[in-house]
C-alpha cells in the first residue's frame, strides 16, 4: 500500500488550496446572507427567525450562471450535509470536534489497509474535504460583520461552512441543497468507498468454488 503523505501532498493539498480559493472569492464579493438581529433590529420580508438571527432568504446573493439551473450563492452552513442541525445552538461545537476524530479514524483505517484499490483515492479525497470545512468552521466567525466586539469564543462558535455551488435539477425541479469544493471530495470519496466495497463482493468467492 503506498504511502498516504505523498497522496495528500499531491492531491489533498492542491484541493484544499481550491477550495479556500473559491470559498474566499465568495465571501469577499457576496454579501452576508444573514443578518444579526441585535445589529438590525427589523424583520426582512419573507425573513423566520431562527435563534439569534433573521434568516432571510431574499438577502441571499446570487449570480446566475445557467439560468434556472446553476446559480453562484454565498450561503452560511453551520451544520453539515442538507444542512442538518443549521441554526441550532450545538451544531457549532459538535462539528469543530467531529472533524479532528474524523481525521483520527482516516488515518487509522489507512493503516489498517482499509483503503485499498480505487479506494486508496478516497482517503486524500476524504482528507481535503474535512480540513478544507474544518478551517472555514475556525475562521468564517471572526470575519462576520456585527461580531467584532464579541469575544473569541462567541467569535469561534459563530464559524460556519461556507456553501455557494448553487444547483436546481431540471425535469423535478429539485433544488439541491449548496455545497462546495470540500463537499464534493467528500461525496466523490464515499462514492469510490461504496464502488471498492461493491468489487470486494464480486471478487469473493462462491460456496465450494
Amino acid at each position: 500500500m503506498p504511502r498516504l503523505i505523498p497522496l495528500l501532498l499531491k492531491i489533498s493539498l492542491p484541493l484544499i488550496v481550491i477550495d479556500q480559493i473559491t470559498k474566499w472569492w465568495v465571501v469577499f464579493n457576496f454579501k452576508q446572507p444573514y443578518l444579526p438581529f441585535q445589529v438590525f433590529p427589523y424583520l426582512p420580508p419573507r425573513g423566520e427567525f431562527q435563534g439569534k438571527y433573521w434568516l432571510a432568504s431574499n438577502h441571499v446573493e446570487s449570480i446566475p450562471v445557467i439560468d434556472g439551473i446553476f446559480n453562484i450563492s454565498r450561503v452560511h452552513n453551520q451544520g453539515v450535509a442538507f444542512g442538518f442541525g443549521n441554526g441550532s445552538a450545538w451544531a457549532p461545537v459538535v462539528f469543530l470536534i467531529v472533524p479532528f476524530v474524523a481525521l483520527i479514524v482516516v488515518s487509522l483505517l489507512w493503516k489498517k489497509g482499509v483503503f485499498e484499490g480505487i479506494a486508496k483515492w478516497s482517503a486524500p479525497l476524504l482528507v481535503a474535504g474535512i480540513i478544507g470545512n474544518l478551517i472555514d468552521r475556525l475562521t468564517q466567525g471572526f470575519f462576520l460583520k456585527g461580531y467584532e466586539a464579541e469575544s473569541f469564543w462567541t467569535r469561534l462558535s459563530e464559524g460556519y461552512v461556507v456553501d455557494f455551488i448553487d444547483v436546481t435539477i431540471p425535469l423535478i425541479d429539485y433544488r439541491w441543497p449548496s455545497f462546495n469544493v470540500a463537499d464534493s471530495c467528500i461525496c466523490i470519496a464515499a462514492s469510490l468507498l461504496f464502488l471498492s466495497a461493491f468489487k470486494a463482493e464480486e471478487k469473493k468467492p462462491k460456496n465450494g468454488v
